[in-house]
């Protein structure tokens, strides 16, 4: 089990967290080791505290998390608050045995988030040397089942527009308007995926949209993957306990 806490005997006394992403079903492994990789590094803000990272995708890697953290509070490592994290997420739980489960808003809810997503392009933009008014393309999840995704996406989208000087594209993986179309004849640009974890998506299917659209800008990480998201996820813990 990986994560980040102290010897066994003193967790009764500890505060007890578990981040959850989705995973990657179809190469699990590599996520339920990067989420317990997150979890530690979120621990490093949080002494007392004891943190466990897993994924819905892994088989048995939820229940072995809740049976370890019974009580924990579970921070949602998704980009919207949506069917996964109201209805599946603690549908999981509750059959790993969590059947109350305390949770915080989703990770692409956080308020910390906007200003990170700014600073982000903006500091891509400088090392690019491009203009202040350069194409942002928001790459998201996107499905054709639920507007979770969609509708934060363009509320971020919006939000950004009134913070910089950004023409702000949204594009989706999974439904309109796509990637591959919305990437077309940007010219000069940066692509920055909404997604929280660098799985499948984000490797190779954003990559391979964006080569289809012939697109010449600048692909940057996940948002997820940025070195202050385990501080804003150690802050959410707190302002939930």
């Amino acid at each position: 089990m990986g994560g980040h806490c102290a010897a066994a005997a003193y967790l009764e006394a500890m505060q007890n967290a578990l981040i959850i992403a989705h995973g990657s079903p179809a190469d699990p492994e590599p996520q339920e080791a990067a989420l317990q990789a997150l979890a530690a590094r979120v621990g490093t803000y949080l002494p007392g505290w004891c943190l466990r990272g897993t994924t819905l995708a892994l088989p048995g890697a939820l229940d072995r998390a809740v049976a370890a953290q019974p009580d924990a509070l579970i921070f949602p490592f998704f980009m919207a608050e949506g069917w996964f994290t109201r209805q599946q997420l603690p549908r999981r739980l509750a059959e790993a045995g969590m059947v109350s489960p305390r949770q915080t808003p989703a990770f692409g809810h956080h308020p910390r988030l906007l200003p990170l997503l700014a600073k982000v392009a903006e500091q891509a933009a400088l090392a690019q040397h491009l203009p202040p008014d350069t194409t942002l393309l928001l790459a998201a999840h996107g499905s054709q089942a639920s507007r979770a995704s969609a509708t934060r996406t363009e509320e971020l989208a919006a939000q950004l527009r009134e913070v910089t000087r950004f023409r702000i594209v949204t594009g989706y993986l999974e439904e309109a308007p796509f990637v591959v179309d919305q990437a077309r004849d940007l010219g000069p640009a940066l692509c920055l995926p909404l997604f929280a974890t660098r799985a499948g998506h984000v490797a190779q299917d954003l990559p391979a949209a964006l080569t289809e659209a012939g697109f010449t800008g600048k692909l940057l990480p996940a948002i997820g993957e940025h070195t202050r998201v385990p501080a804003m996820i150690a802050e959410a813990l707190v302002l939930a306990n």
